[in-house]
């Protein structure tokens, strides 16, 4: 078994996320904040601000007219699509990096992670959890923070889980938590405890696989799990264990989702999907 204390050393080695991201992470949920407000924190980071009137003014948007200060960028875009790309923004850096021990090459988690969070909206919306929408689509984002750091360590011990896997009947993060100590879920809810994210924050991205009843019981978790199996089912950066976990069923009539709607979520984000590969070459 790995050294537990060699695998959390290496969560410091990470770039944080900064704290003006969490800042208007935390404020855009809160129904009495002006778009003035949210504008003003941005506006006292230059690198964010240079970053989000590149992306504004890209052809991802195609606005009437070039915008040229943060308040322009929100009145324009809107509250909620600033809030998403401030806080992609923020994360970029870390997952743009190939991930051997996952089978993921360079820039596939990145891709992975914000199409399943932009999944990971439109379902909110769809099922009665908008008024958490920016918290949905920050788990989904973040889910898989914890194979940043895991990964290596997956891909010296992948052989044996691979035979507990494919040979024992073994979920995947079973698997890891059996061989490595811990598994990427565990990790990356420490990686959250340790960056101070919300306890609700934290236990999305601690159960986005489901793997506790309790987890399987409230809504907005379950919605960060549809969206990950969404982007399993469409082969969008699954990786060696993207087939590998265990598939709850039950979840989609708990929130009455039909195979119909379904196929629509699919047809949907394979419609949008041009839109998000164009948005990711802007970071």
């Amino acid at each position: 078994m790995t050294s537990l204390d060699g695998i959390l050393e290496q969560i410091d080695l990470l770039a944080p996320i900064p704290a003006i991201a969490s800042q208007i992470m935390t404020k855009s949920d809160d129904p009495d904040i002006s778009l003035a407000e949210i504008a003003d924190l941005i506006a006292n980071d230059p690198a964010l601000t240079a970053n989000l009137l590149k992306i504004c003014n890209s052809a991802y948007f195609s606005l009437p007219r070039k915008v040229e200060s943060v308040k322009d960028a929100v009145a324009w875009v809107g509250l909620d699509q600033i809030v998403e790309l401030v806080l992609t923004n923020s994360v970029s850096a870390n997952f743009n990096k190939g991930l051997e021990g996952y089978g993921l090459g360079e820039g596939e988690l990145w891709r992975h992670a914000v199409t399943s969070a932009h999944i990971a909206k439109s379902l909110a919306q769809r099922y009665g959890a908008s008024q958490n929408k920016h918290l949905i689509f920050t788990a989904a984002l973040l889910k898989d923070i914890g194979k940043l750091i895991l990964g290596r360590f997956v891909a010296f011990s992948f052989e044996k889980i691979n035979i507990m896997v494919h040979s024992q009947g073994y979920s995947f993060n079973d698997a890891e938590k059996k061989i490595i100590g811990m598994n990427h879920e565990e990790l990356g809810a420490m990686v959250g405890q340790k960056w101070s994210f919300s306890e609700k924050l934290i236990y999305m991205i601690r159960h986005h696989h489901l793997t506790n009843e309790s987890a399987r019981q409230d809504p907005e978790t379950t919605l960060i799990y549809l969206a990950d199996i969404i982007c399993m089912m469409m082969g969008i950066c699954t990786g060696t264990d993207g087939l590998s976990y265990r598939f709850y069923g039950d979840v989609l009539k708990r929130i009455n989702l039909s195979e119909k709607d379904l196929q629509g979520i699919i047809a949907e984000t394979s419609g949008n999907q041009q839109k998000i590969e164009h948005l990711l070459k802007l970071f």
